[in-house]
């Protein structure tokens, strides 16, 4: 063979030379490759350069060994072919947007560019099918420039393909086809050389190599693509990220390390958001229009099948790669909290119905749920999960109330490390502040305002030959809570009663109420001894209230129930250790229902608390006290009001024995005592005696006296505007007219049509305020924006100063005069302000303009005193 057509220098060699046969090829490759090479590098003409790949690739490729297949061919024609592929990308894109039907050159220029492109990675292709039919296995370093070269091709391939509406603006129809063909060889491209990677064999004894590096590379250039098919083509984007979980776990022993595990589990993340709430506004569409086409049914459950696949790769992905995920655990968390946001009760969820929230927790959310098991047992998920810092925005609040209840289901499965790991608070050598999962509930808990008010309503607990009833998330929270204390380690009992003792003292009722539930079912499920020692704390804890405050009004609610548990044997304790003989005792028995003890021990209790009372009262009152005197006494002294609160509702136990007059007494001391305005405590006192008074008979002497008086007193209450109040007057009065026999007052108590329409809807449970499901949601939602932030809490100094003893009177001090006007000065002032923000948030109240003007008058008075 002559040298000239061995060597090949021109176009027209290159035509002679394609038509070669395999052994002439074969025979020639020394000679031949190295001019083609040559040829290559330098060459200007983007045809050119194809037919030269073309002709490497197709004819002499084969007869190269698979060994040097890097030093002798890739390593020099793949950098040169990527700076190709990208020159036709620049040029493509840098005349795209001239593009138009009627400048002809333009088009054509970019179908030729679009054209070649097209061949060039059709022979791409062919390359990467050469090396997967000539090798059972492939080791990386014989083809090191080959995946990298191709996947840079494959992404910015697509990433056109994906910018083409703006790219061509509006013109994309005249190349549409062509962009078509070059999505598909890309396509095909990827796929063969997934084919490729899957050969690949490493040894697993090599802890660094060149080898791991390229298979990481691989990984991470193969994540970027997903980010960019990711809503071109669902099946392929699918079959993409099996391919980066596969060749993870696949090689798992040498490349663990060196994998950016954040940005897997972050991408993970982001594509099962975006499949989740594209299945969510399907379900919401089909809702919404009742609609049963079969397509969009199918699109549906298409969708969802890719949301259980990506949730099965994460899955699967964190159970192997856990101890690497520590920086990740507040994505997976924010994960949790995002979908269940989104989801049906939140009152942030798109509206869909019962079917399609079954299909979607079947299918999708058990497997979040049981990634929530797998990392139960790693700490960096505890600490975010319970950092002491954590601050949700609204929407997520509820989620993480469900997250930290479920966590807390599976718990007592656990060994005893994991749990103690979540309810133990972290220690100061730790790098975070973290809480116990207890705590945490309560606090979550109590920002639920909204849900809680509303309220939504959850999946209940399956009983045996019952159905399965929805429950409000009170009710969830409690049944959960009481079901993991029956569970818990002794061990960490010192931590239930610090989690319970500090939300009984928080400033959230409804979180308050929950502690008190769960603290009742303790005693229940607890021994009698452990029942009477929990009484006894909180007994002392409230004798030990540095004066009136809410910690003391949630600790004597909780005294309460809790002494209805008590076995009569440590009741007898109880009575004989704060005896209510004892006048500092009285403190504790006006909260305690006589109806707890049994009939004889009640009747002494009741005896007693009475004889010690009234002697306290003849003892401040003195034999010169008048009724009038009582009354100014009551309105300026905390004692003395606390005193009444207690003997009123004793006076209701007694009212079938007490002299008619006495009664007479009592209810005309309630008429002028309300008309100055007492604390609520001592008219809800008066409510208990005035209920009472339905089973009595009044004789018909004092009826006059009596009668009036009491009609005057309910029609002033049911007026009240205090919600609480207004509460328990509806009960009390509905109580009363129910039993009385005197039922001529009954009418009188009903000055107002309003008053009469709220008592109408209080007996046929209807809400005051007519309001569609949609828009109290939205109210809701915006209240909860508003007034999530915990209550300020009460000091000890604040409560000191509200102190439940009387008053004594103290030197002044004359150099703290100016201070005491100073200090006084900024109260009114702090008042006036408050009133400012309450206008511009709402209307005033009817009565403010003339409280106001009262205070006016007060003002211009105190004028005269300082000129």
């Amino acid at each position: 063979m002559s040298q000239e057509r061995a060597v090949p220098a021109s176009a027209v060699a290159l035509e002679e030379l394609s038509s070669w046969p395999e052994e002439v090829c074969r025979r020639e490759l020394p000679s031949v490759l190295p001019r083609l090479l040559s040829m290559y590098q330098h060459s200007d003409n983007w045809i050119e350069h194809i037919q030269i790949l073309k002709i490497i690739v197709e004819m002499f490729l084969p007869h190269m060994n698979h060994l040097t297949l890097e030093q002798t061919c890739f390593s020099q024609v793949l950098p040169k072919t990527v700076k190709l592929f990208d020159d036709m990308m620049f040029e493509l894109t840098s005349q795209a947007r001239g593009l138009s039907s009627q400048n002809l050159e333009i088009q054509t220029t970019l179908r030729n560019i679009l054209q070649t492109m097209v061949q060039l990675l059709g022979t791409l292709t062919g390359c990467v099918q050469h090396v997967c039919t000539t090798q059972e296995s492939i080791i990386l370093e014989n083809i090191h420039s080959l995946p990298s070269s191709i996947l840079h091709v494959i992404k910015s391939t697509f990433v056109h393909c994906k910018n083409s509406e703006s790219v061509y603006s509006g013109r994309l129809h005249l190349v549409s086809d062509l962009l078509q063909a070059l999505f598909k060889e890309a396509y095909s491209l990827q796929k063969q050389l997934m084919e490729l990677l899957d050969m690949v064999c490493m040894d697993p004894l090599i802890d660094e190599n060149d080898d791991i590096l390229d298979m990481v590379v691989v990984i991470h250039s193969l994540l970027d693509i997903c980010s960019v098919i990711s809503s071109m083509d669902h099946a392929f984007h699918a079959n993409t990220w099996k391919f980066i979980i596969k060749q993870s776990l696949k090689h798992q022993s040498v490349i663990k390390s060196q994998l950016k595990h954040k940005d897997i589990i972050t991408s993970l993340c982001e594509d099962i958001l975006y499949s989740f709430h594209s299945c969510l506004q399907l379900a919401e569409q089909m809702t919404q229009s009742d609609s049963q086409d079969n397509a969009d049914c199918r699109l549906f459950q298409k969708t969802l099948k890719l949301c259980r696949f990506f949730a099965n790769s994460l899955l699967h992905y964190t159970k192997e790669f856990l101890p690497f995920l520590s920086d990740s655990c507040c994505t997976l968390h924010q994960l949790y909290l995002q979908i269940h946001s989104k989801f049906p009760p939140s009152l942030y969820a798109a509206g869909i119905s019962k079917a399609e929230q079954e299909e979607i927790i079947g299918a999708f959310l058990v497997i979040l749920d049981s990634l929530i098991s797998q990392l139960l047992t790693f700490q960096p998920f505890v600490e975010v999960v319970l950092d002491s810092k954590l601050e949700l925005p609204c929407e997520l609040q509820f989620p993480q109330c469900l997250l930290l209840v479920a966590i807390m289901d599976k718990l007592p499965s656990q060994p005893k490390d994991v749990q103690t790991l979540w309810c133990t608070e972290s220690h100061g050598s730790e790098p975070t502040a973290r809480m116990s999962l207890l705590k945490a509930i309560f606090s979550s808990f109590e920002q639920c305002s909204g849900e809680l008010s509303l309220p939504v309503h959850l999946q209940g607990v399956k009983s045996k030959g019952q159905a399965q009833v929805a429950v409000t998330l009170y009710q969830h929270v409690c049944i959960h809570l009481c079901a993991f204390i029956a569970s818990f380690h002794p061990s960490l009992f010192p931590e239930l009663d610090t989690a319970l003792l500090n939300a009984v003292l928080g400033a959230n009722m409804i979180t308050s109420l929950l502690a008190m539930d769960a603290w009742c079912f303790l005693a229940r499920y607890g021994t009698a001894e452990l029942c009477a020692h929990h009484v006894t704390i909180v007994a002392h804890l409230i004798k030990s209230c540095p004066g009136e405050c809410y910690q003391l009004t949630n600790l004597s609610v909780l005294l309460r129930r809790l002494f209805f548990f008590m076995a009569p044997p440590q009741q007898v304790e109880f009575i004989q250790k704060f005896s209510p003989k004892d006048a500092e005792n009285l403190l504790l028995w006006q909260y305690i229902s006589f109806q707890a003890l049994p009939a004889e021990l009640r009747k002494q209790t009741a005896h007693e608390v009475s004889r010690v009372g009234i002697a306290q009262c003849r003892k401040w009152l003195g034999s010169s006290r008048t009724v009038g005197e009582l009354e100014s006494l009551v309105t300026s002294q905390p004692y003395v009001q606390q005193t009444l609160s207690l003997l009123l509702p004793l006076l209701g136990f007694f009212t079938q024995t007490l002299d008619p007059q006495l009664i007479s007494q009592v209810v005309s001391l309630q008429t002028s005592l309300l008309k100055l305005e007492p604390p609520d405590h001592v008219r809800l006192a008066a409510l208990d005696f005035l209920s009472s008074l339905g089973k009595l008979f009044i004789p018909p002497a004092i009826q006059d006296k009596i009668l009036p008086n009491l009609s005057s007193i309910f029609a002033l209450l049911l007026a009240d505007r205090n919600w609480l109040l207004e509460q328990h007057t509806l009960e009390a009065f509905t109580q009363f007219a129910e039993e009385t026999n005197h039922e001529e007052i009954v009418p009188q108590c009903l000055t107002s049509e309003e008053t009469k329409k709220k008592v109408v809807s209080f007996l046929e449970k209807m809400g005051f305020v007519n309001e569609t499901t949609a828009a109290r949601v939205e109210r809701i939602k915006q209240e909860k924006g508003i007034f999530w932030k915990p209550f300020a809490k009460v000091t000890v100094e604040e409560a000191k100063r509200s102190s439940l003893q009387p008053y004594v009177k103290r030197a002044r001090h004359e150099c703290s005069l100016e201070e005491e006007y100073r200090s006084a000065l900024q109260a009114a002032t702090g008042a006036l302000e408050a009133i400012e923000l309450l206008l511009q948030k709402s209307p005033p109240p009817d009565w403010l303009l003339v409280k106001m003007e009262t205070l006016q008058e007060r003002i211009d008075k105190l004028k005269c005193h300082v000129f």
